[in-house]
């Protein structure tokens, strides 16, 4: 079974905009099913998915980051307190007690959809 096929019967995929509305290395955030989730595109062609809430500062916040590395980890660091949060698995590399979540993300006919 083709690995997409088999995520979208684990999750709920929804759409979140065009791909290319997306400007490379920023974020933008959406409201699925309640929730805030901050979509990233990082270089040309990579999606990530993780909440936007940061819980270290309290605020929704995490799509308006500065999206970079540390070591082979793409990070956003969070605009308030600067905490880094890795985009693969949502770990806060300051506070691993308050890591965020992250999301299945894939791209199907130009449109960018998530699982949450």
């Amino acid at each position: 079974m083709h690995r997409d096929m088999q995520l979208s019967q684990l999750h709920n995929w929804n759409a979140v905009c065009a791909f290319d509305e997306i400007v490379p290395d920023t974020g933008v955030c959406a409201l699925l099913n309640g929730r805030q989730v901050a979509v990233f595109r990082v270089g040309e062609e990579s999606l990530f998915a993780i909440d936007n809430y940061d819980p270290n500062a309290n605020a929704a916040v995490l799509s308006r980051g500065l999206v970079g590395s540390i070591g082979e980890r793409i990070v956003v660091a969070s605009p308030i307190y600067k905490h880094h949060f890795d985009l693969q698995t949502g770990e806060c590399l300051e506070a691993p007690a308050h890591s965020v979540s992250s999301f299945p993300v894939r791209v199907e006919n130009g449109t960018v959809w998530v699982a949450a």
